[in-house]
């Protein structure tokens, strides 16, 4: 797979946020965190990093539950970028005719936010998703299972001291990552970037046809 022509082509872009989770409305981001990787010469080269807090809406304050979760503090945001401002600067680092994909931990909470925010990061939006749990549960099966924190124990990458905020986690998933794409190279289980894809892949929701009603006038 790691001679792949279409593999060695791709930027792939591992990114977290974390959010807020207010009722009755989509999750909110208050940090992302984004870290561009290609494959290069048998090893992975960083080609681009980006982090930002990001100031949430009224509506969706960071409450004493996300700080426990993730030591993020009202204080801490209340002069932070708007998502505006802080995932339109992300957005302007993807340019035309390079092809990307993005990497995360449970992809569908990472594309959900995305989508949600598609109007400040409309090119962001429109890459898709690899998700470490399927091609975790792939390579490695048996594992009681795949939570971030037992693929780091699996793997031995120790548990970083500020888990839980967006940089320590695209860190620590890219480790992940990289270890089972050399699992995958070493088993010869993936042949290439399609079949990667296949296992792991997830569209991006403006990727998704809309299917026109069936009996629409």
């Amino acid at each position: 797979m790691t001679e792949d022509p279409a593999f060695l082509a791709t930027t792939f872009v591992v990114i977290d946020f974390e959010t807020t989770t207010p009722t009755g409305y989509p999750a909110q981001p208050i940090e992302i965190a984004a870290l561009a990787l290609r494959y290069e010469e048998g090893t992975w080269a960083t080609v681009g990093r980006y982090a930002s807090l990001i100031r949430p809406p009224a509506f969706a304050p960071v409450t004493s539950a996300d700080t426990a979760q993730t030591g993020l503090t009202p204080e801490q945001v209340k002069q932070a970028p708007n998502p505006a401002d802080a995932l339109g600067a992300l957005d302007r680092r993807f340019t035309a005719n390079t092809r990307y994909l993005l990497v995360a931990q449970h992809a569908a909470t990472e594309a959900n936010v995305i989508h949600n925010q598609r109007e400040h990061c409309p090119a962001l939006a429109c890459v898709d998703f690899l998700d470490t749990i399927p091609l975790a549960k792939h390579l490695v099966p048996g594992l009681p299972n795949y939570k971030l924190d037992t693929l780091l124990a699996h793997f031995s990458v120790p548990l970083p001291a500020n888990r839980h905020r967006a940089t320590a986690d695209v860190d620590v998933t890219a480790e992940v990552f990289f270890r089972l794409i050399n699992a995958a190279a070493e088993t010869s289980q993936i042949s290439d970037l399609a079949a990667l894809v296949k296992i792991a892949g997830r569209t991006a929701k403006c990727n998704i046809p809309v299917q026109s009603g069936l009996f629409d006038i």
